[in-house]
């Protein structure tokens, strides 16, 4: 594939992807502001919101992804940190947690610095195995056993929806057997973001115009089959076309395009269940249209993590 820009120095691939993404998002904004003149509604004025969001969310991924290292590094920590910040204001915690949240946040740059370095072991086991025996010890030098069953759950859960899975990101960049040879770790995080990102936008439409029949009535009412099985096999179709970002023959690429789109759907669920606990609609309103961090990176928390050891798996296993 050629480079549209050869004054640019970044790989075709990239470019292309680049260049696709903005496309969609001009088009997108045409159309919606065309649409809101011809039939105003409340549809498309939530349309129009959203996507005023996609094109922040898209640069700032655009530029974590193609900037250098250390600054992708540092923005995915930064992430992680307001994502835990912003369960732990949520939670109904024990005054004698609270201590021990230091060492939830502490977790963030070692966790991090494993990614950075490529230690692919250390990376990991550092979260699901030392700190889920680490951080109920903590909790137990406390001296308070009041309802500490629920701080050994609900702590070292909040570090796999907001550290561990998010991490595999970074780890994707700097992974050495990830870009070798016709494999680019760059180019697979942003398959894996566009791909995850895709599919919460197919899932919206395909819900807003087909569904009927809910998925998870009790859960998120918004929720339909129409909208998950359409998000899926728009998935599936978008994967197939932005295959030159991998290195995936036909199948894997549509069964892995299948598979994130579903972990997708699985991540917005949980976090879903989650807001209903806390008795919220979003985790925060620092994102117009989209609610707080962990509403934005709910899929990508739990589609990361997967698509990294499948593409391991079939790659390099």
């Amino acid at each position: 594939m050629k480079k549209i820009f050869d004054f640019i120095d970044l790989n075709a691939e990239i470019q292309w992807v680049i260049v696709i993404i903005l496309i969609i998002l001009i088009t997108a904004t045409l159309t919606f502001q065309i649409w809101k003149k011809v039939k105003p509604s409340n549809l498309v004025d939530e349309m129009m919101l959203r996507t005023k969001s996609w094109w922040g969310m898209c640069f700032i991924f655009l530029f974590a992804s193609l900037v250098h290292p250390i600054v992708t590094y540092l923005g995915l920590a930064f992430l992680s940190f307001f994502t835990l910040r912003e369960i732990y204001t949520l939670l109904k915690l024990r005054d004698s947690d609270r201590t021990v949240l230091l060492a939830c946040y502490l977790s963030i740059p070692f966790q991090y610095y494993f990614a950075f370095q490529g230690w692919y072991t250390m990376f990991l086991i550092f979260i699901p195995v030392f700190l889920f025996i680490i951080i109920p010890f903590l909790l137990v030098l406390s001296g308070d056993t009041t309802d500490i069953i629920s701080s050994m759950c609900i702590l070292p859960t909040s570090l796999m929806l907001g550290v561990f899975g998010i991490s595999h990101l970074g780890l994707l960049i700097s992974f050495p057997e990830m870009n070798t040879g016709n494999i680019s770790g760059k180019a697979l995080l942003l398959f894996l973001i566009f791909i995850t990102e895709a599919n919460d936008i197919m899932q919206f439409i395909c819900g807003k115009i087909f569904g009927k029949h809910k998925i998870l009535p009790n859960v998120s009412p918004n929720k339909t089959w129409e909208g998950f099985i359409g998000g899926v096999i728009c998935s599936m179709i978008i994967g197939y076309f932005m295959g030159f970002l991998t290195p995936l023959e036909t199948l894997p690429l549509i069964l892995i395009s299948a598979c994130i789109a579903i972990l997708g759907f699985m991540g917005d669920a949980i976090i879903s269940a989650v807001k209903r606990d806390f008795g919220v609609k979003d985790m925060s309103d620092v994102i117009p249209g989209h609610g707080g961090y962990l509403d934005r990176i709910d899929s990508l928390s739990t589609t990361s993590s997967p698509f990294f050891h499948l593409i391991y798996f079939l790659l390099l296993a």
